[in-house]
């Protein structure tokens, strides 16, 4: 597979860098990004070679920028495209799909992705202590995945995460600091570890073979979809990176062969209001985001103030005809209920987000009702549990007695405390 990465690139400048854990340009201070050979790549795949492997993440190595086998996240990926019937009907669309990464392996959301990639690359480079700044989900992932890779690993937060999400990195094993201040106070300070440590941080100095691990999501749509891409896809955004990478996932399959059509797919961004820098500035005709220095949203895993791709997130949404929109915290846990009450799946607030946005985009008449629409479901539910706990039907109680459930089945009376 080394045979198919050139190296690294600016994405501003277009400087060249060979493979290094590196992510920004020296020159202009770009972000670096992962120079592929799609003409050698374009030789070696086509759909019947990938169609005969596991269907997991890996069936598209040579889209993805390790120089061996994956060392670490064998089994991420391939996660269901659901076609939502009952869904659809309650959003008044005829032709909806949803791509659930809420039960991706191993820790329930699609930044096991990112990390299997970047984590075999760590392995690769050397690194034996590696780690991340983190929201939550990332820092899951690291943390499951650092374990099963035996890596010493540090975990970074904001110290006010969901108790969900700190226990599911500390049960790992992984160090876990919890920082006074955003994630963007978090980020920072990876950055001045990475460069004196020299640790392997995912999303600081390994950022550009990270990021590469998204495209998988999109992949797998058009794979699932019949070789073909949707006519509209509707994302998350916190860094703003995924819907630069679903973009780019389909036209590299194009590129390369796998697809018949260029990708004509709008692409559309959803945020949170609390935080909302990359849809504001969109909105706003800005070229790029203006940071939001204090999120205030029950999405936490969505609220980074100053997203790196903001820039790419607002351009791809521009240039492929789609748009952004943003949602309050009410509009988000109305959502999780709905897709779970319909389609029986329990998402994040990440996914709560997403679908609210759509149903937005929707009543401005941006996604027409008649056209294809897949939602990506980036997160599981049982992380943000808080988020709708308040809004859920509580039990209710009554005695061991066919009379008492008779009575609350008749609505005659009120339950019966024992």
């Amino acid at each position: 597979m080394s045979n198919f990465v050139r190296g690294l690139k600016c994405r501003l400048c277009g400087k060249a860098y060979p493979k290094q854990p590196l992510n920004y340009c020296e020159d202009d201070f770009g972000p670096l990004e992962v120079d592929y050979d799609y003409a050698a790549i374009r030789e070696a795949v086509n759909r019947g070679k990938i169609e005969l492997r596991p269907f997991n993440m890996w069936r598209y190595r040579e889209l993805l920028p390790i120089d061996g086998e994956p060392t670490v996240g064998q089994l991420v990926g391939g996660t269901p495209l659901v076609k939502a019937h009952r869904l659809a009907e309650a959003i008044g669309v005829k032709n909806l799909w949803i791509k659930n990464d809420a039960v991706n392996f191993p820790t329930l959301s699609f930044k096991d992705r990112v990390v299997s990639v970047a984590l075999s690359k760590a392995c690769e480079f050397g690194f034996t202590t590696v780690g991340c700044a983190s929201t939550g989900n990332l820092a899951n992932s690291v943390a499951a995945n650092a374990a099963q890779a035996g890596l010493q690993t540090y975990i970074f937060v904001p110290h006010d995460l969901e108790t969900a999400k700190i226990i599911g990195t500390t049960v790992y094993g992984a160090k876990l600091i919890a920082v006074k201040g955003t994630y963007d106070d978090v980020n920072r300070l990876c950055s001045q570890v990475a460069d004196r440590y020299n640790w392997g941080l995912v999303n600081v100095n390994l950022r550009p073979f990270y990021a590469e691990g998204s495209k998988t999501f999109g992949y797998e749509i058009a794979e699932q979809l019949g070789w073909r891409t949707p006519q509209h896809v509707v994302s998350p955004m916190a860094g703003g990176s995924l819907i630069g990478k679903i973009h780019k996932a389909f036209h590299e399959m194009h590129k390369v062969g796998l697809l018949d059509r260029e990708p004509k797919c709008k692409i559309y961004g959803a945020q949170a209001t609390g935080c909302n820098p990359i849809t504001a500035g969109l909105k706003a005709g800005s070229d790029s985001h203006r940071p939001v220095r204090k999120p205030n949203t029950i999405a936490k895993s969505l609220a980074i103030g100053d997203p790196a791709d903001g820039y790419f997130a607002i351009k791809v949404m521009r240039e492929t005809g789609g748009w952004g929109e943003d949602v309050n915290d009410k509009e988000i846990a109305d959502a999780m209920l709905l897709l779970a009450q319909t389609e029986g799946i329990f998402a994040e607030t990440a996914g709560g987000v997403t679908l609210a946005v759509t149903q937005k985009l929707l009543a401005q008449g941006r996604i027409p009702r008649d056209e294809e629409i897949v939602i990506c479901i980036t997160g599981n539910g049982l992380k943000t549990q808080d988020a709708i706990a308040n809004i859920v039907e509580q039990p209710v109680i009554i005695r061991p007695n066919i009379d008492d459930f008779a009575a609350v089945l008749d609505g005659a009376r009120e339950p019966v405390l024992v």
